[in-house]
Formats: structure tokens, sequence, C-alpha cells
């Protein structure tokens, strides 16, 4: 996962709130790990059942468990839905493809479903700062654009089994 992390910052500021949330949510996960009944945090299996037979996975939506295991596993898990998508689209795109409209794709798809309608206008807005498919891969400095494709070629599934 610090790998991944690592990959997010190596995309510039555009994606270091990503990379920071995603270091957040694995800090609330760990952090589980070091209660008194971390041993239920083992495994993803043990931690849906340990929460959900203590009650303790917010079911209904009263927002009383903000920071459940279970939540948290599932709001990284659509981030990470979310970056595989728009990686995806970047790896694949032309070099006249707008990533504002890559990214806003692979939103719809994953995260948008989940937010309300401001938030979803406000992501909106904020893609079209994107820069475009060249500068994006010159940001990212790791070569020719060859390259960039290769690495995200290799990004993507790591990311896709996380």
């Amino acid at each position: 996962m610090f790998l991944l992390n690592r990959f997010l910052n190596s995309l510039g500021s555009v994606f270091g709130f990503i990379s920071k949330d995603a270091v957040s949510k694995i800090q609330i996960l760990v952090n589980f790990l070091n209660i008194e009944n971390g041993s239920q945090y083992a495994t993803v299996q043990s931690m849906v059942k340990f929460e959900l037979d203590n009650k303790l996975v917010d079911v209904d939506k009263k927002g009383i468990c903000p920071e459940s295991g279970c939540r948290t596993l599932l709001r990284l898990h659509r981030a990470l839905r979310w970056l595989e998508l728009f990686l995806e689209r970047l790896r694949t795109s032309k070099e006249d493809d707008k990533t504002s409209v890559m990214c806003r794709e692979a939103y719809n798809e994953s995260l948008a479903q989940h937010h309300p309608w401001v938030v979803r206008k406000a992501a909106g807005m904020a893609f079209f700062a994107l820069p475009g498919r060249p500068t994006f891969f010159e940001v990212m400095n790791v070569g020719p654009p060859e390259q960039v494709v290769a690495i995200l070629g290799k990004a993507v599934p790591l990311i896709s089994e996380v």
C-alpha cells in the first residue's frame, strides 16, 4: 500500500488529496489493530464478523459508527476503484484525450453514486483543473509517454488487487 502511496505522490499535487485520504483510511484500519480487540481486525472476515456481532457497523446510516473498520475499508475500496478506472483510462488514452473527461467518467462509474449532489458538482468542477495528458505524464516524471504507459500497465493491476 505504501508503494501505491508513493505512486500517487509521483502524480503531483493534483492527486495529493487522494494520497492523504488513502493514508488516513489505512491509518484508521491500522489503529484498530492496536486496540484491545485488535486481534479481531487481523482479517477482513474477522473484522466484519466482530463489528456486525457487536453492532459497530452503522447499517441504518444513523451516523453512530463513523469510523468502523467496515465503513473505512469500504470507503478506501471505493476510492481505489475510482483511481483504478481513471488510471486505466489514462493508460489507454490518446495524446489529445482530455484527462478531465477520463476522470469524470471514472468518478461517475465509482464514487459519484455515494456522494451528495453538491459534492458531485464540486468534484466535476475540480476535474476541469486537471492538466492535459502530456502535462500529466510529464508531472509523473518517469520518462517518455511510452514509459508512463508501461508503468501504469503495472500499477493498475496492483491497485485492482488491493
